[in-house]
């Protein structure tokens, strides 16, 4: 009978506490292994330290190639997709998804195809909605989903998307999960046979792999959408996957929708902070201008580098004035978390 031996978890902002907590609630001889994917600076490798002081378990980085044992918990390295193959994980440092390496998504779609309906996913407190496109995978080749309560997370946006992507199977507090996930390992069975993995699944996952560029790319995914990839500036394709709509470019770039939307934005802010700052410039260079022909006795010379240094301050001035406007209606009706 196949029985339940994988556990696969996702977190982001507000994620360390409750991710704490449930590895401090597993015991050392838990007969599943841990993956856990968590946005982190390129640069943190405390994370295993921080989540040892107070587990039973064996907590480490994974490395390419780690063989998948009971017990242990293997995070994915900073800037390295983790993927979890049959027996072993492997290291990636394929194109980002949601902006993020390691992403959750690729993670639990990993675990999906090698795995099926042996896994049990939990994602955690998280900003945006990372995470969402993986749990869909996993519950569409018969996995558990377990999310963290939205309303008590810090941040409800990453399992809110979970809920509404993938019709999980249970929500709970933070809590509740470590007693949930040894109920799940221990007394309840899942099918002895999960459906094939789709085609999209497959191909995406080759795609994390062994990055590819769109002139070697001829059969991509999706259908072409009107945007493009803010990593690359290709052009992204729009997939549709169970209920979730999302978006991958020829190269391999993933986006959710509120990922795209909010590096969308950020991208607008600096281009209008550029124009503003480029706008300034051009204001004191004009006015430097203006004072040498006045200097030297050029009358129209000066008044045309004056009016010119004046337009661009005021034009650099409406920007300014357009920026602090976006920030403001941001903070009244702000995006999720």
């Amino acid at each position: 009978m196949a029985t339940r031996d994988l556990v696969v978890v996702g977190a982001s902002a507000g994620g360390l506490e409750p991710l704490r907590e449930l590895l401090t609630g597993l015991p050392a001889d838990l007969a599943a292994t841990v993956l856990v994917a968590v946005h982190m600076p390129a640069d943190d490798t405390r994370l295993p330290t921080i989540l040892s002081r107070e587990s039973q378990l064996r907590i480490k980085l994974a490395q390419d190639g780690e063989p998948l044992r009971p017990g242990v918990v293997l995070l994915a390295p900073p800037g390295h997709h983790l993927v979890a193959g049959e027996d072993t994980t492997s290291l990636s440092h394929g194109p980002r998804e949601n902006g993020f390496r390691p992403a959750i998504d690729v993670l639990f779609r990993s675990a999906a195809v090698a795995h099926g309906a042996r896994v049990i996913g939990v994602i955690l407190s998280g900003a945006l909605d990372d995470g969402a496109a993986g749990m869909v995978a996993l519950r569409l080749r018969g996995g558990v989903g377990v999310v963290q309560d939205p309303d008590e997370a810090q941040h409800s946006s990453m399992p809110q998307a979970a809920i509404d992507a993938a019709v999980v199977d249970h929500v709970v507090p933070a809590a509740k999960i470590p007693d949930l996930v040894l109920d799940l390992l221990d007394r309840q069975s899942p099918p002895t046979a999960s459906d094939p993995a789709s085609e999209l699944m497959t191909r995406e996952m080759a795609m994390v792999a062994q990055p590819t560029t769109g002139a070697n790319l001829h059969d991509h995914p999706g259908e072409p959408s009107a945007f493009v990839c803010p990593d690359c500036s290709g052009p992204l394709y729009e997939i549709t996957e169970g209920d979730l709509t999302r978006y991958r470019c020829r190269v391999g770039h993933a986006w959710s929708p509120l990922s795209l939307a909010k590096q969308h934005s950020t991208q607008a802010e600096n281009a209008l902070w550029t124009a503003a700052e480029t706008l300034e410039e051009k204001a004191a260079l004009r006015t430097q201008l203006g004072r040498r022909a006045d200097d030297a006795g050029h009358r129209a010379a000066a008044q045309y580098f004056r009016r010119t240094a004046d337009a661009a301050r005021e034009h650099a001035r409406q920007i300014r004035h357009l920026i602090e406007a976006a920030a403001s209606d941001a903070r009244v009706d702000p995006a999720p978390d």
